[in-house]
């Protein structure tokens, strides 16, 4: 009877830790199994991209810095990408033909998906399955504990001449949760929950910053894009989605990244009032956000 209990306990114990291990991965048998066309039918287009690149980085696959994927599997903590860099030696080699098998599967849903000009929208959605913050955390931003009790100026764009949300008072209070991305040029690009309870993405002085804050070198494309329609800029691509400006119909930006949650999101750099400002705007609305495919292992 004891023996019973103890055993059950045991169990009850372990779920929790169990289930989130699991959900660490969006499909977790896919190197163990093979997949069957009818349940990858059951995901939408953006998730089978995750799937079949999930099955690639699990063998350290080196995907384009700044990158939707590089920014996902990055921020995984079972992901360490190969110290060498060329994916046919390092990577490829190591698949199994099971593992092959799988993700030509999904590379052919994806492309029969194409050719009925869907994205299967009604599909399941990767993030539901591994996402467990009371926000929509984007890929590629990182919990990082930070020295408590710091007040820290936010800037939408690396630089103290840009523009300010918060009616030009923007703070982040390192006593609550705090999301990091990375560095650049001495600025470190984080999202946090405000006290109105949205959320905001941007840059603090990296000089203002107390301790040693460990993050990646950030890489963006900076690349010219154009709107392809009328679409809200937003620094808030989790709660709110309060928004900046309407950018307009053929208006041009910088393209810098795409980050992902529930929804795919082109960061870009432009001006308000004459200030930089950088922000997020659905990457369907760029003529560079048609990035479905971009950074797959091929």
């Amino acid at each position: 009877m004891w023996k019973r209990m103890t055993a059950l306990l045991l169990i009850l114990l372990l779920i929790p830790s169990m289930a989130l291990a699991g959900r660490q991965y969006i499909i977790p048998d896919s190197d163990t199994r093979y997949l069957t066309e009818d349940e990858l039918w059951e995901w939408d287009y953006e998730s089978l991209g995750f799937i079949f690149n999930e099955i690639f980085a699990r063998h350290g696959y080196c995907f384009e810095a700044g990158g939707k994927y590089d920014n996902y599997f990055s921020a995984l903590p079972w992901y360490t990408p190969n110290q060498n860099t060329d994916n046919s030696a390092a990577c490829y080699s190591q698949l199994s033909s099971l593992e092959w098998s799988n993700e030509r599967l999904a590379k052919d849903v994806r492309a029969e998906m194409r050719s009925q000009g869907t994205t299967n929208p009604g599909g399941k959605h990767y993030l539901d399955y591994i996402t467990f913050d009371h926000f929509d955390v984007l890929t590629g931003f990182t919990y990082t504990d930070m020295v408590a009790g710091q007040k820290l100026k936010v800037y939408s764009a690396p630089s103290a001449s840009s523009w300010r949300g918060g009616n030009g008072k923007a703070l982040v209070s390192t006593n609550g949760s705090v999301y990091v991305a990375g560095w650049e040029n001495g600025w470190l690009l984080l999202m946090y929950e405000t006290n109105n309870g949205s959320v905001r993405v941007g840059y603090v002085d990296g000089s203002a910053v107390k301790g040693n804050v460990k993050a990646p070198y950030l890489q963006f494309a900076y690349t010219a894009a154009t709107c392809l329609r009328d679409v809200d800029l937003t620094d808030d691509p989790a709660a709110s989605f309060t928004d900046i400006r309407t950018l307009r119909t053929g208006e041009s930006v910088t393209y810098l990244s795409t980050y992902q949650n529930h929804y795919s999101w082109a960061y870009i750099e432009t001006t308000v009032d004459g200030k930089a400002v950088r922000g997020f705007v659905s990457a369907d609305a760029l003529s560079a956000g048609d990035t479905l495919d971009e950074n797959e292992a091929e």
